[in-house]
Protein backbone atom coordinates (compact mmCIF):
# COMPACT_ATOMS: atom_id res chain seq x y z
CA UNK A 1 0.00 0.00 0.00
CA UNK A 2 1.90 3.38 -1.25
CA UNK A 3 2.35 5.82 2.30
CA UNK A 4 0.06 8.62 1.57
CA UNK A 5 0.68 9.80 5.70
CA UNK A 6 4.30 11.23 6.47
CA UNK A 7 4.26 11.80 10.72
CA UNK A 8 7.04 14.07 11.58
CA UNK A 9 7.76 14.05 15.63
CA UNK A 10 8.99 16.89 17.11
CA UNK A 11 9.54 15.91 21.11
CA UNK A 12 6.40 15.64 22.02
CA UNK A 13 4.51 16.86 19.38
CA UNK A 14 3.10 14.57 16.28
CA UNK A 15 2.49 16.30 12.94
CA UNK A 16 0.33 14.07 10.85
CA UNK A 17 0.97 15.79 6.85
CA UNK A 18 -1.42 14.06 4.81
CA UNK A 19 0.85 13.42 1.61
CA UNK A 20 -1.31 13.64 -1.81
CA UNK A 21 -1.05 16.57 -3.20
CA UNK A 22 -1.68 16.00 -6.75
CA UNK A 23 -5.35 15.55 -6.05
CA UNK A 24 -5.36 17.86 -3.06
CA UNK A 25 -4.89 15.50 -0.23
CA UNK A 26 -8.52 13.82 -1.47
CA UNK A 27 -9.70 10.83 0.44
CA UNK A 28 -9.92 7.08 -1.26
CA UNK A 29 -9.93 3.86 1.11
CA UNK A 30 -6.33 3.48 1.59
CA UNK A 31 -5.91 7.28 3.03
CA UNK A 32 -9.01 6.60 5.16
CA UNK A 33 -7.14 3.22 6.20
CA UNK A 34 -3.73 4.71 7.07
CA UNK A 35 -5.30 8.32 8.17
CA UNK A 36 -7.49 6.62 11.27
CA UNK A 37 -4.21 3.83 11.96
CA UNK A 38 -1.87 6.95 12.59
CA UNK A 39 -4.39 8.73 15.20
CA UNK A 40 -5.20 5.28 16.92
CA UNK A 41 -1.77 5.00 17.10
CA UNK A 42 -0.56 8.28 18.25
CA UNK A 43 -3.43 8.14 21.01
CA UNK A 44 -1.72 5.27 22.34
CA UNK A 45 1.82 6.52 22.35
CA UNK A 46 2.80 7.95 25.57
CA UNK A 47 5.67 10.28 23.83
CA UNK A 48 3.37 12.09 22.02
CA UNK A 49 1.34 14.88 23.92
CA UNK A 50 -0.12 16.83 20.92
CA UNK A 51 -1.45 15.98 17.48
CA UNK A 52 -1.28 18.04 14.61
CA UNK A 53 -2.82 17.67 11.36
CA UNK A 54 -1.57 19.38 8.28
CA UNK A 55 -1.28 18.71 4.67
CA UNK A 56 1.36 19.02 1.89
CA UNK A 57 0.48 21.11 -1.13
CA UNK A 58 -1.75 23.84 -1.95
CA UNK A 59 -4.77 22.24 -0.14
CA UNK A 60 -5.28 20.89 3.35
CA UNK A 61 -7.79 18.45 1.95
CA UNK A 62 -10.47 18.55 -0.78
CA UNK A 63 -12.24 16.13 0.83
CA UNK A 64 -13.61 12.74 -0.88
CA UNK A 65 -11.87 11.39 -4.05
CA UNK A 66 -14.75 11.44 -6.47
CA UNK A 67 -13.69 8.18 -8.52
CA UNK A 68 -13.98 6.24 -4.97
CA UNK A 69 -17.06 7.72 -4.13
CA UNK A 70 -18.11 6.77 -7.74
CA UNK A 71 -16.97 3.07 -6.90
CA UNK A 72 -18.91 3.35 -3.83
CA UNK A 73 -21.93 4.15 -5.43
CA UNK A 74 -21.57 0.94 -7.48
CA UNK A 75 -21.22 -1.66 -4.91
CA UNK A 76 -23.21 -3.74 -3.35
CA UNK A 77 -25.34 -1.63 -0.44
CA UNK A 78 -23.62 -3.66 2.43
CA UNK A 79 -20.34 -3.13 0.86
CA UNK A 80 -21.35 0.73 0.43
CA UNK A 81 -22.80 1.24 3.64
CA UNK A 82 -19.14 -0.92 5.08
CA UNK A 83 -17.11 1.72 3.24
CA UNK A 84 -19.42 4.51 4.82
CA UNK A 85 -18.55 3.46 8.55
CA UNK A 86 -15.21 3.44 8.17
CA UNK A 87 -15.06 7.00 6.86
CA UNK A 88 -17.38 7.76 10.33
CA UNK A 89 -15.00 5.91 11.98
CA UNK A 90 -12.41 8.05 10.87
CA UNK A 91 -14.34 11.46 12.60
CA UNK A 92 -14.89 9.83 15.18
CA UNK A 93 -11.34 8.66 16.06
CA UNK A 94 -9.72 12.16 15.79
CA UNK A 95 -12.84 13.58 17.84
CA UNK A 96 -12.04 11.46 20.61
CA UNK A 97 -9.35 11.22 21.11
CA UNK A 98 -7.30 11.98 24.62
CA UNK A 99 -4.73 13.88 23.38
CA UNK A 100 -4.99 17.59 22.15
CA UNK A 101 -5.49 18.00 18.13
CA UNK A 102 -4.71 20.99 15.88
CA UNK A 103 -5.98 21.22 12.46
CA UNK A 104 -3.44 23.27 10.49
CA UNK A 105 -5.46 24.86 7.60
CA UNK A 106 -4.06 26.32 4.54
CA UNK A 107 -5.99 26.18 1.10
CA UNK A 108 -8.81 24.04 0.24
CA UNK A 109 -10.54 22.25 2.84
CA UNK A 110 -14.11 21.03 1.65
CA UNK A 111 -16.62 18.35 2.29
CA UNK A 112 -14.69 15.86 4.14
CA UNK A 113 -11.81 18.34 4.90
CA UNK A 114 -13.97 20.72 6.39
CA UNK A 115 -15.23 17.51 8.59
CA UNK A 116 -11.32 17.12 9.37
CA UNK A 117 -11.19 20.25 10.49
CA UNK A 118 -14.08 19.76 12.79
CA UNK A 119 -13.37 16.92 14.05
CA UNK A 120 -10.41 18.57 15.56
CA UNK A 121 -10.13 20.00 19.01
CA UNK A 122 -8.48 23.69 17.78
CA UNK A 123 -8.85 24.81 14.39
CA UNK A 124 -5.85 27.53 12.84
CA UNK A 125 -6.17 28.82 9.41
CA UNK A 126 -4.23 30.86 6.99
CA UNK A 127 -6.44 34.17 5.36
CA UNK A 128 -7.33 32.61 2.36
CA UNK A 129 -8.19 28.82 3.05
CA UNK A 130 -11.61 27.98 2.48
CA UNK A 131 -13.94 25.64 3.61
CA UNK A 132 -17.99 24.20 3.00
CA UNK A 133 -19.68 21.33 2.91
CA UNK A 134 -20.21 20.46 -0.75
CA UNK A 135 -21.97 17.57 -1.03
CA UNK A 136 -25.25 18.27 -2.06
CA UNK A 137 -24.06 19.71 -5.13
CA UNK A 138 -23.09 15.97 -6.36
CA UNK A 139 -25.86 14.31 -4.78
CA UNK A 140 -24.88 13.25 -1.56
CA UNK A 141 -25.29 14.91 2.28
CA UNK A 142 -22.59 15.69 5.04
CA UNK A 143 -23.61 12.58 7.32
CA UNK A 144 -20.36 11.35 8.40
CA UNK A 145 -18.64 14.89 9.23
CA UNK A 146 -22.09 16.12 10.13
CA UNK A 147 -21.97 15.92 13.96
CA UNK A 148 -18.39 17.25 13.57
CA UNK A 149 -19.45 20.38 11.66
CA UNK A 150 -22.70 21.07 13.49
CA UNK A 151 -21.15 21.17 16.97
CA UNK A 152 -18.34 23.66 15.49
CA UNK A 153 -21.09 26.22 13.75
CA UNK A 154 -23.96 24.88 15.36
CA UNK A 155 -27.65 23.78 13.64
CA UNK A 156 -29.17 27.41 12.57
CA UNK A 157 -25.53 27.99 10.78
CA UNK A 158 -25.22 24.34 9.45
CA UNK A 159 -29.08 24.13 7.71
CA UNK A 160 -28.38 27.13 5.59
CA UNK A 161 -25.07 25.90 4.69
CA UNK A 162 -25.31 22.16 3.73
CA UNK A 163 -28.00 23.03 1.84
CA UNK A 164 -26.36 25.60 -0.09
CA UNK A 165 -22.81 24.65 -0.05
CA UNK A 166 -21.09 27.99 -0.51
CA UNK A 167 -18.05 28.61 -0.19
CA UNK A 168 -17.10 29.74 3.32
CA UNK A 169 -13.79 32.23 3.94
CA UNK A 170 -11.46 31.78 6.40
CA UNK A 171 -13.04 34.94 8.21
CA UNK A 172 -16.39 33.93 8.31
CA UNK A 173 -15.49 30.44 9.23
CA UNK A 174 -14.15 31.55 12.23
CA UNK A 175 -17.34 34.15 13.04
CA UNK A 176 -19.24 30.58 12.63
CA UNK A 177 -17.38 28.84 14.63
CA UNK A 178 -15.11 26.20 12.13
CA UNK A 179 -11.98 27.86 13.08
CA UNK A 180 -10.72 29.25 16.42
CA UNK A 181 -8.00 31.61 14.62
CA UNK A 182 -6.87 33.27 11.29
CA UNK A 183 -3.41 34.36 10.56
CA UNK A 184 -2.00 35.63 7.24
CA UNK A 185 -0.48 32.68 5.48
CA UNK A 186 3.19 33.29 6.39
CA UNK A 187 2.11 33.37 9.81
CA UNK A 188 0.44 29.90 10.16
CA UNK A 189 3.32 27.51 11.85
CA UNK A 190 3.81 30.37 14.43
CA UNK A 191 0.05 30.46 15.49
CA UNK A 192 0.03 26.42 15.51
CA UNK A 193 3.54 26.75 17.57
CA UNK A 194 1.91 29.19 19.67
CA UNK A 195 -1.41 27.23 20.31
CA UNK A 196 1.03 23.71 20.91
CA UNK A 197 2.78 25.95 23.26
CA UNK A 198 0.17 26.61 25.19
CA UNK A 199 -1.83 23.03 25.58
CA UNK A 200 1.94 21.45 26.52
CA UNK A 201 1.78 23.57 29.87
CA UNK A 202 -1.28 21.67 30.80
CA UNK A 203 -1.44 18.21 32.64
CA UNK A 204 -2.04 15.16 30.50
CA UNK A 205 -4.79 13.51 32.10
CA UNK A 206 -6.80 16.28 33.00
CA UNK A 207 -6.90 17.03 29.41
CA UNK A 208 -7.79 14.19 28.51
CA UNK A 209 -10.17 14.63 31.31
CA UNK A 210 -11.40 17.57 30.23
CA UNK A 211 -11.96 16.47 26.66
CA UNK A 212 -14.61 13.76 28.20
CA UNK A 213 -16.18 16.60 30.52
CA UNK A 214 -17.34 18.49 27.63
CA UNK A 215 -18.44 15.45 25.90
CA UNK A 216 -20.60 14.27 29.09
CA UNK A 217 -22.26 18.10 29.62
CA UNK A 218 -22.86 19.76 26.34
CA UNK A 219 -26.12 20.14 25.85
CA UNK A 220 -27.54 18.83 29.19
CA UNK A 221 -29.73 20.66 31.27
CA UNK A 222 -28.33 21.48 35.02
CA UNK A 223 -29.77 18.46 37.09
CA UNK A 224 -29.16 17.34 40.20
CA UNK A 225 -27.35 14.24 38.21
CA UNK A 226 -25.65 16.29 36.21
CA UNK A 227 -24.28 18.32 39.36
CA UNK A 228 -23.53 15.10 40.99
CA UNK A 229 -21.84 14.48 38.30
CA UNK A 230 -19.50 16.95 37.78
CA UNK A 231 -18.34 17.57 41.39
CA UNK A 232 -17.48 13.78 41.10
CA UNK A 233 -15.04 14.33 38.16
CA UNK A 234 -13.17 16.96 39.61
CA UNK A 235 -13.10 15.51 43.16
CA UNK A 236 -11.66 12.03 41.64
CA UNK A 237 -9.08 13.85 39.60
CA UNK A 238 -7.69 15.97 43.04
CA UNK A 239 -6.67 12.63 44.78
CA UNK A 240 -4.35 12.04 41.58
CA UNK A 241 -0.69 12.13 41.78
CA UNK A 242 -1.08 14.44 38.86
CA UNK A 243 -3.41 17.01 40.79
CA UNK A 244 -1.28 17.29 43.80
CA UNK A 245 1.74 17.62 41.36
CA UNK A 246 0.18 20.63 39.92
CA UNK A 247 -0.97 22.45 42.92
CA UNK A 248 2.17 21.51 44.43
CA UNK A 249 4.14 23.71 41.46
CA UNK A 250 1.95 26.19 41.82
CA UNK A 251 2.24 27.16 45.09
CA UNK A 252 6.12 26.30 45.09
CA UNK A 253 6.29 28.86 42.22
CA UNK A 254 7.96 26.07 40.03
CA UNK A 255 7.18 23.93 36.51
CA UNK A 256 4.98 21.55 37.39
CA UNK A 257 6.53 17.93 36.20
CA UNK A 258 5.21 17.46 32.91
CA UNK A 259 6.58 20.72 31.67
CA UNK A 260 9.53 19.91 29.14
CA UNK A 261 12.63 21.58 30.63
CA UNK A 262 14.01 21.76 27.25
Amino acid sequence: MEQLLEIEHAGPVATVWMNRPDVHNAFNEDFIAQLTEAFLGLDDNPAVRVVVLAGRGKSFSAGADLSWMKRQGEASVAANVADAVKLATLFRTIAEMNKPTVARVHGAALAGGTGLVASCDIAVAGERAQFGVSEVRVGIIPATIGPYVLRAMGERQATRFFQTAERIGAQRAQALGLVHEVVADDQLDAKVAEIVGSLLLGAVGAQAAAKDLIRAIAHQPVTDALTQDTAERIARLRGLPEAKEGLSAFLEKRPAAWISKD
